[in-house]
């Protein structure tokens, strides 16, 4: 069954969207994230993916005490990603309260660094973050785009033990225009094992349920919630349904 993970997103301790990742084109939709994190647990749902948006432009975790107050007041398993470039930083994210973190820029720059955390923390704990442009890995809140094309950068992760898979197409991200399907059914049928969660322009049920029908592991969804084109309402019956 896939997971549905609803998204928050950081700036100033206020939730906010992006589109493309572009901090020019932010739109704040609520002041105090712990109401939208309530919410979502009310809706049935058990997941959320937070995203500290000024830790990535920083290179270092910022939003720290709003992950800790959501993991306080909710009962949502949390996945905390940006700025965490550190051993200080991915300590603070779970001694906040997360779960799991997302690496994607440390996975690329510093891959012994990863390899230790990955060591150190276990698979189940770290989501490898793999931001893609036209197929080729992105880092540095997606301001730099490298030359790693996705299928070469998964298989070389997978065979040193990582099992999560977070995969956003940047260039559908906060659109409202669809997701991925061609890129995430390749990936999910190369990489049979991965728990393979979809990121970026999810918009409809009908994705949902066809993400679904693919086996995906998960879906994030960010802008379709706050923009009213995916209901709260339908994705607690879409839980319920595949729990039932």
């Amino acid at each position: 069954m896939l997971t549905i993970i609803p998204a928050i997103d950081l700036i100033e301790g206020k939730c906010v969207r992006l589109s493309r990742g572009d901090y020019k084109q932010k739109k704040v939709y609520n002041n105090e994230p712990l109401d939208v994190a309530k919410q979502f647990e009310d809706h049935g749902l058990k997941r959320l993916h937070l995203v500290d948006l000024d830790g990535a432009k920083a290179k270092h975790v910022v939003n720290w005490k709003v992950l800790e107050k959501i993991a306080l007041k909710t009962s949502l398993t949390i996945d905390f990603g940006g700025g965490i470039k550190s051993d200080e930083d991915l300590n603070v994210v779970f001694n906040s309260g997360a779960k799991m973190a997302t690496i994607g820029s440390v996975a690329v720059k510093d891959r012994d660094l990863f390899f230790t955390w990955l060591e150190k923390f276990g698979a189940e704990k770290l989501i490898l973050g793999a931001d893609v442009n036209e197929r080729k890995i992105a880092v540095s809140g997606w301001l730099e785009v490298t030359e790693i094309d996705v299928t070469d950068f998964l298989s070389d992760y997978l065979e040193r033990g990582v099992t999560q898979v977070l995969c956003t197409d940047i260039s559908k991200d906060g659109m409202l225009e669809g997701t991925s399907m061609e890129l995430y059914k390749e990936l999910s049928e190369k990489f049979a094992d991965m728990e393979l969660i979809a990121s970026g322009g999810v918009t409809t049920m009908e994705e949902v349920k066809k993400l679904n029908e693919m086996g995906i592991y998960g879906a994030i969804i960010g802008k379709a919630i706050y923009e009213g084109r995916i209901s709260l309402n339908e994705l607690q019956g879409f839980v319920l349904a595949a729990e039932g």
